[in-house]
């Protein structure tokens, strides 16, 4: 078969795919962009149904296009999230061919450039751009063997109520996934368990501001790397109900049973660690410095926003708080199911080049590998805090095109001048 030539090729036609062929195009920099399903395709199958973006459409979109038809406070469901990047990638005619999996791609031997096998065929590109994004690989801990009588299942797999059995459900994993999915069980009339560990719980909103406005304006967003231990603290916030502040101690009340985290299944009994208080009242910390912080920015700068007492109002704490539950007879309580909410892990086995340190993880600066001619797009912390949400993605895709752009003109000078030695 005839082998296929581009210049850049990108892998993955989500936010992060889409964002870099525009800025791709915007340098001028030929390029071909592959996806395996359709564009944002993980939006539409990896995801529950009742799922809307975390933010509000104002702010989680690219600066060219607004929402169809969620208004700018609004928060836009996962069908509307990915209508809006296939109809992005037709605005800016994004050379996108669906459909095609990307195999295995490595560097040639004694000459510039990669060889990628795709599922249709060989592609020669002079750059990779790794764009497949943070949620490559569901990670479920090895806590309660696949031979325990129960459903077990990763978020991304988990769709509504109806699909699990009959009984009670764990939810394990408290981040924004896990808190949206065990409240929406619970009221589907299920008896919810949810797995509570450390978190940060920022208010939805505050003095008539999102907290997404919030975290920019406090510069929060632009933050380079996590502070000590927060690499991996998920942050529980939800757009669901037209947004909502997440209040652990109001789900309790309302019939949710908290635990601490999950740490061993035997003999049919899960035991959980007696940290429930201590990362609750560390979320409500979290809380409070946010907003003590936006009412220093208020005074600071004299703006007219509304007094709101009650957003620092934290109820007392519920039974399971106060005479925590640190183990669980499956059968006894008539747990059925488990859903895991617990986060991914990146799958790059298919980018054959030396850019990975011990753990799997991409070596790169602001998404520039050390493998020459290969990128990343989508990392969480790629530049800053913001690089993993929508428009974080595509600032980031600013810089690694210019990247791209500027390495094109070093190579095409050296292949001027190699071709200027060979006419004399």
């Amino acid at each position: 078969m005839p082998v296929e030539k581009v210049d850049t090729l990108v892998v993955g036609a989500g936010q992060a795919g889409v964002a870099m062929s525009e800025h791709l195009t915007i340098n001028g920099v030929p390029h071909l962009v592959l996806e395996r399903g359709r564009i944002a395709e993980r939006w539409r199958s990896e995801r529950w149904d009742s799922l809307v973006a975390n933010g509000p459409a104002w702010h989680d979109r690219f600066p060219g296009m607004e929402f169809s038809d969620t208004g700018p406070d609004g928060f836009p469901p996962k069908e509307e999230v990915a209508d809006y990047f296939v109809a992005y990638a037709e605005k800016i005619a994004a050379p996108i061919r669906c459909g095609v999996a990307v195999e295995k791609a490595e560097r040639h031997v004694g000459r510039p450039g990669f060889r990628v096998d795709t599922s249709e065929g060989v592609i020669e590109a002079d750059s990779v751009v790794a764009a497949t994004g943070p949620f490559q690989r569901p990670i479920i801990p090895s806590v309660v063997p696949e031979s325990a009588r129960l459903v077990q299942m990763h978020s991304n797999a988990y769709r509504n109520p109806a699909q699990l059995p009959q009984g009670a459900v764990l939810v394990v994993g408290a981040g924004s996934s896990g808190v949206q999915i065990a409240d929406e069980l619970q009221r589907s009339g299920k008896r919810v368990y949810l797995s509570v560990g450390p978190h940060d719980r920022p208010p939805r909103a505050y003095r008539g501001r999102d907290f997404c406005w919030w975290l920019g304006v406090l510069g929060k967003w632009d933050t380079e790397t996590p502070g000590p231990g927060t690499e991996h603290v998920t942050i529980a916030v939800s757009g669901v109900r037209e947004g909502e502040t997440i209040d652990f101690r109001r789900l309790a009340m309302q019939g949710m049973t908290l635990v601490g985290r999950t740490e061993s299944f035997r003999n049919g009994l899960l035991t959980f660690a007696p940290d429930l208080g201590d990362n609750i009242r560390r979320g409500d910390a979290n809380l409070t410095a946010l907003l003590d912080e936006a009412d220093a920015y208020i005074a600071r700068n004299g703006l007219d926003l509304p007094e709101e007492p009650g957003a620092r109002r934290i109820d007392a704490d519920p039974r399971c708080m106060t005479h925590p539950v640190l183990e669980l007879d499956l059968d006894e309580v008539g747990i059925a199911s488990i859903i895991w909410a617990t986060g991914y892990g990146v799958d790059y086995s298919w980018l054959k080049v030396d850019t990975f340190d011990e753990k799997g993880r991409p070596r790169h600066q602001r998404g520039v590998s050390v493998e020459p001619g290969i990128y990343f797009l989508g990392l969480p912390w790629q530049a800053r805090r913001g690089s993993s949400f929508i428009w974080g993605v595509w600032h980031d895709a600013m810089h690694v095109a210019d990247r791209i752009s500027t390495r094109r003109k070093y190579m095409a000078y050296h292949a001027s001048m190699r071709h200027r030695a060979e006419e004399q």
